[in-house]
């Protein structure tokens, strides 16, 4: 599914960019992708859970993980009215120390990420779902590096749905 409105709004904010970048993982790229700066800007952050929204899936809660999907899973809860949950990369060692923020207790969650690239991170969001009793079968990411999350994520049972794919910014 490429949805070119975003894509463009994401080029002209700079969050995709072209040149020579290292990366995170020490990897070179041709491209950097930064959607958590662009999900700063509101028309584009509306634009994303738009094309959430119109997507035919069937959902009850979105959840986001800390940082990148928590902007994400909030304005689609705004868009369609429907609950979030927000996942925190590490477990609290105070208060109620809960991992997940929102009541996912037998609720379907719709995950939503700002890049996948293999899977891992995303993977972590669906053990915690799943450990706090929600359900989930899908993962929508703005944009998918095209580097095995979909595989990775298929082998545990969950689909993912990019809104933009690296082979349609850079065809092979």
């Amino acid at each position: 599914m490429v949805n070119n409105t975003v894509q463009q709004m994401l080029i002209d904010a700079q969050a995709i960019r072209f040149g020579d970048f290292t990366l995170a993982s020490g990897k070179k790229s041709s491209v950097y992708i930064d959607i958590k700066q662009a999900m700063t800007e509101p028309d584009i952050l509306k634009a994303v859970a738009e094309s959430i929204a119109n997507l035919d899936i069937d959902w009850d809660i979105a959840a986001g993980v800390a940082v990148g999907g928590v902007p994400l899973a909030v304005a689609a809860s705004l868009q369609t009215k429907k609950p979030y949950i927000i996942i925190r990369k590490e477990k609290k060692e105070h208060g109620l120390s809960s991992v997940i923020i929102g009541a996912i207790k037998g609720k379907k969650a719709l995950m939503i990420e700002d890049v996948t690239t293999s899977g891992g991170s995303a993977l972590y969001g669906v053990e915690q779902i799943r450990e706090a009793g929600g359900n989930i079968d899908t993962i929508i990411s703005v944009v998918d590096r095209d580097e095995g999350a979909i595989e990775t994520l298929a082998n545990a049972g969950i689909r993912l749905i990019p809104l933009i794919r690296m082979n349609d910014i850079v065809p092979k």
